[in-house]
């Protein structure tokens, strides 16, 4: 186990009890039911917790009291609640993190409603912590209506070139889409705004970013192949959704390349299809084109220069270190 899983482990159910403050039951008894309790739920089913223990991370990166960026942190998991539902929605998703999604148990209308309400909250956490100086407040919500665009717009290639069969992608166009999709929120963002929090200077608050955006991608396409090959994914029920789902991985545009099966790969990629033998044939395709181990050496890669810029921007120290841990964790983990 690295140094930053055992970070992970030893913060993150401290963060859930703070998360849990902000569900609480509304003015009529059935707001709980229908809204924030079904919210309260999703949101204990926890992750990592990465995205907003990073961003407290970084605040003690730049020499701040970590702290002052709990709210912030809280902002950016209320996003990726958000994201997640609404994500589920539009993929026709059955499960989440082992358990039925939400819009399955409550219907499509009450999970995008609860999405709304961590939406809401993303904003109005920041909004409403008078710790925070005005003026830093105002940086952090700049930071978070940017990142929920970028994301947005991510979203927006990734459905768009789903819904029309577009296949006729570079791997250019997937860095573009993942970047903006998945780069922003999982990495640039909480690493900037936690360095904004902390009093970093401009020069490390750029330095931050830049290595939180990089980590960010190589994080996503790790996720890509892991999907397609992961031991531990294997016993999971979207195994190799991503193929079913015909997304555009680096590995499969990598692949619609170079592949001289391409044709056969575009078949199965446009057909939905959910049969073991398709799904194990496309990934078969994608592996003797050398396009999973291009995607894991393009993430490798990625990361050693962030880790390497990093070092050279910031000083020496635990939480330093423990954000470089980080880094080989995205792209080292199994699950």
């Amino acid at each position: 186990m690295t140094a930053f899983e055992l970070y992970l482990k030893r913060n993150a159910k401290k963060f859930d009890a703070y998360l849990a403050r902000f569900f609480k039951d509304g003015t009529h008894e059935d707001m709980g039911r229908y809204l924030y309790r079904l919210l309260a739920d999703y949101t204990a089913n926890a992750g990592k917790r990465h995205r907003p223990l990073i961003c407290m991370l970084a605040a003690e990166a730049v020499g701040g009291d970590p702290e002052r960026a709990r709210t912030s942190a809280a902002a950016i998991e209320h996003f990726h609640t958000a994201a997640l539902i609404h994500d589920d929605i539009m993929d026709s998703s059955l499960t989440r993190r082992g358990v039925p999604c939400l819009h399955v148990t409550e219907g499509e209308a009450l999970a995008i409603n609860a999405g709304d309400l961590a939406l809401a909250l993303v904003t109005g956490t920041v909004v409403g912590d008078d710790t925070l100086e005005p003026d830093v407040r105002l940086r952090v919500l700049r930071e978070l209506v940017d990142m929920t665009t970028r994301t947005i717009e991510g979203q927006a290639l990734d459905i768009g070139w789903a819904r029309d069969d577009r296949f006729n992608l570079t791997v250019d166009d997937y860095l573009v889409m993942a970047t903006h999709k998945t780069a922003f929120y999982s990495g640039a963002v909480p690493l900037a705004i936690g360095a904004i929090a902390g009093g970093g200077t401009d020069e490390q608050v750029a330095a931050l970013r830049a290595f939180g955006e990089a980590t960010g991608l190589a994080f996503q396409i790790q996720d890509d192949v892991l999907n397609l090959v992961g031991t531990r994914e294997a016993t999971k029920k979207d195994f190799r959704s991503d193929v079913t789902e015909g997304k555009r991985t680096l590995a499969a545009v990598h692949a619609l390349e170079h592949s001289d099966r391409r044709e056969r790969l575009l078949e199965i990629l446009a057909s939905r299809t959910e049969d073991p033998a398709l799904l194990e044939e496309a990934v078969t395709i994608m592996r003797e084109s050398g396009s999973i181990e291009f995607a894991r050496s393009y993430a490798r890669g990625i990361v050693l220069t962030a880790q390497a810029d990093l070092k050279a921007a910031l000083p020496k120290s635990k939480a330093r270190d423990l954000l470089l841990s980080m880094a080989d964790f995205f792209v080292e983990r199994d699950s």
